[in-house]
């Protein structure tokens, strides 16, 4: 039961890395960037922790949820204007940012 509620955290906090990893490809935000960083340091951690579950199962759920602390996100900018709910779950923006303009040698 340990090892099921260990990877469940770790496909969850994989999915929110993944959404923040396209919501900044599309909009070019920074703080979705950050936030994809912290998703991917987070499922690693938990990712150790579900392998250490089979061991010790309280030191492996510790250090679930400890992963699952460094997953907090914080404060984002509104990207989502008028978006249901399907799309905000898969992180289809209503913003794009904008092309950068190349250098013409």
């Amino acid at each position: 039961m340990y090892l099921e509620i260990a990877m469940l955290a770790y496909l969850v906090v994989l999915f929110l890395t993944l959404r923040d990893i396209r919501i900044f490809k599309r909009t070019g935000y920074r703080s979705y960037r950050k936030g994809a960083l912290k998703g991917l340091a987070a499922s690693s951690l938990i990712l150790i922790g579900a392998i250490t579950v089979e061991a010790k199962p309280d030191l492996g759920l510790l250090i679930v949820l400890i992963g699952l602390f460094i997953n907090r996100k914080g404060v984002r900018e509104n990207v989502f204007t008028n978006a249901g709910t399907f799309d905000r779950f898969l992180g289809k923006t209503d913003y794009v940012k904008k092309n950068k303009v190349k250098k013409q040698v």
